[in-house]
């Protein structure tokens, strides 16, 4: 007994510690879990707060056109002239302004929207938002090479390998980006702002991809070398009932003999 009691007086401090680790380790564990599948929510609330101060001064500008228009007016008035071309100027930024202001407004109901979307598919399922968003990159990848790989799609399509041409330089440059901004797994904690920038650049790549795939494919086109599409298979003619071998559906159905034989007949 003495020895149990000289443990306990030692180490009785070891319990509570191993405890309080554990929590403090499953604590971090959920924080970062549920850190990465709000990613989505938070990107689209930074979305969201920037957009809020683009129509702050969007709506600023849109006052200080307006005090131009009342200034340019007032000068045109105290010299008892018709509207000269202050005035006229100042209306058009004016008019800009206000065309700003109602671009800012929408964009900022788009966000708004986007934060419920988001919000609403958070909960429907269990993806993570920034492995989602690295499927699709892999997805462009993928497509990308079956042009660098692939030596008849090459022949046919030579404009997709060819960085001289506008089109495939924009998809190279925005591919560039696009792998500079990607992450190294999706296990990466990414800052809501640098998540937005990632996906910004992954949109983009895929835009010029699909701008590049379309000017190659009128390209192809102009200059006949399009593949030609396999022939479509001929349908098989049906089988006469007496050359249709017995199966399941068709079975063969052998004569059975009378058991009482009919009568002769009379001569």
């Amino acid at each position: 007994m003495e020895p149990l009691l000289v443990f306990l007086t030692t180490w009785w401090w070891a319990a509570p510690t191993a405890a309080g680790l554990g929590a403090i380790g499953y604590a971090g564990l959920t924080t970062g879990r549920r850190r990465s599948r709000r990613l989505a929510v938070d990107a689209a609330r930074h979305e969201e707060r920037a957009a809020v101060q683009r129509l702050l001064q969007a709506q600023a500008d849109s006052r200080a056109a307006q005090a131009q228009v009342l200034s340019a007016q007032a000068a045109q008035r105290g010299r008892f002239l018709a509207a000269g071309p202050a005035v006229s100027e100042a209306r058009r930024e004016l008019q800009r302004a206000r065309q700003a202001q109602r671009a800012a407004s929408l964009a900022l109901k788009a966000s708004r929207a986007q934060v419920r979307a988001e919000r609403a598919r958070m909960h429907a399922t269990g993806d993570l938002p920034l492995a989602r968003l690295l499927r699709e990159h892999d997805e462009l990848l993928a497509r990308w090479l079956e042009y660098e790989t692939d030596l008849e799609t090459s022949l046919a399509f030579p404009q997709m390998t060819d960085p001289h041409h506008p089109a495939t330089a924009a998809f190279l440059h925005a591919q560039r980006d696009a792998g500079r901004l990607r992450p190294a797994s999706a296990s990466t904690r990414m800052t809501p702002e640098d998540f937005v920038a990632y996906r910004a650049a992954v949109h983009a790549a895929v835009l010029a991809f699909d701008t590049a795939e379309d000017a190659a494919l009128r390209a192809s086109a102009s200059r006949g070398t399009l593949p030609s599409a396999p022939p479509a298979p001929q349908p098989r003619p049906a089988m006469p009932d007496t050359a249709r071998p017995p199966d399941a559906a068709h079975p063969r159905v052998w004569p059975v003999p009378r058991r009482n034989p009919p009568p002769p007949t009379a001569p």
